[in-house]
């Protein structure tokens, strides 16, 4: 099953922001307006800018689990992103990635194991997938 196959609105809304990466290499990030790694949003932009047109895409996936560091509203986490760090790659709807309410994106990015062998739970923000484009 491919990770584009998993359904998740956008961050202002419609119904599958996944289907705007599909076909893509993705790096999906769990980002955090009031983070001490907030301004990850600054190389995350500038990887979206120089490769956003060659097959490659930035997907920020709010999450407010790790210490409510994401406790805004979809329309102030997009004012937010736009304005401090002009972010114009595509972003999800804030979801839980740890936990019973784990979003299945996020079961299925955990349940894959990662370059030494390890599956798990998100640790903090800013952690990051990177997906072939087959997903």
């Amino acid at each position: 099953m491919s990770v584009f196959s998993v359904k998740i609105k956008g961050l202002t809304g419609g119904d599958d922001a996944l289907s705007t990466v599909a076909n893509k290499v993705v790096l999906i990030v769990n980002v955090a307006s009031k983070c001490g790694l907030t301004p990850q949003y600054t190389g995350l932009e500038a990887l979206q800018k120089e490769f956003g047109t060659s097959g490659f895409s930035v997907l920020g996936v709010p999450c407010n689990q790790f210490g409510g560091q994401e406790p805004g509203s979809a329309k102030e986490i997009e004012t937010f992103c736009s304005t401090n760090y002009g972010v114009t790659f595509p972003m999800t709807e804030k979801v839980d990635v740890n936990g019973a309410s784990r979003h299945p994106l996020y079961a299925m990015l955990t349940s894959t194991k990662d370059a030494e062998g390890h599956t798990g739970d998100i640790r903090w923000n800013f952690e990051k997938f990177l997906v072939a484009k087959d997903g």
